[in-house]
């Protein structure tokens, strides 16, 4: 976790990329960079960390990588496609589409599974609660 009352700033893009170039073009120390852009404090490790880190991105996956916003939890739903799961389709059989119905069928599907575990989690979890409430 972050230090209490520091303010987490987004770079763009574009302002990352100027500086990942900058640090080609120019050898440069990370602590060197991180004065030249102020990036914060130099003498904690967290700015240099995020230097090599969008030095990594951008060797891995150019500019568009740095574009990606990475930060929040990533998604359980692996493989899934996001946003609110479609309604039942009926599946006609010998037609054209038929592929992408039963595509459609198994997002369903595996949301409505999605949706299930996590239900059974939580009444679980307050279940455990109420039985640990009673025992004190």
């Amino acid at each position: 976790m972050g230090r209490k009352g520091v303010k987490h700033r987004k770079y763009s893009p574009e302002f990352k990329l100027s500086v990942i170039m900058d640090m080609q073009e120019n050898p440069m120390s990370y602590h060197d960079v991180v004065k030249k852009y102020h990036l914060g404090n130099p003498e904690e490790g967290g700015a240099r960390a995020m230097l090599k880190r969008w030095e990594h991105i951008y060797l891995e996956g150019g500019f568009e990588g740095l574009a990606i916003e990475r930060r929040g939890r990533a998604s359980k739903m692996t493989g899934v496609k996001k946003g609110r799961p479609k309604k039942k389709v009926k599946i006609e059989k010998g037609s054209p589409n038929e592929l992408e119905q039963l595509r459609e069928r198994v997002y369903y599907l595996e949301a409505e599974n999605e949706y299930l575990k996590k239900l059974d989690a939580l009444i679980r979890e307050k279940e455990a609660r109420a039985a640990a409430r009673k025992r004190k």
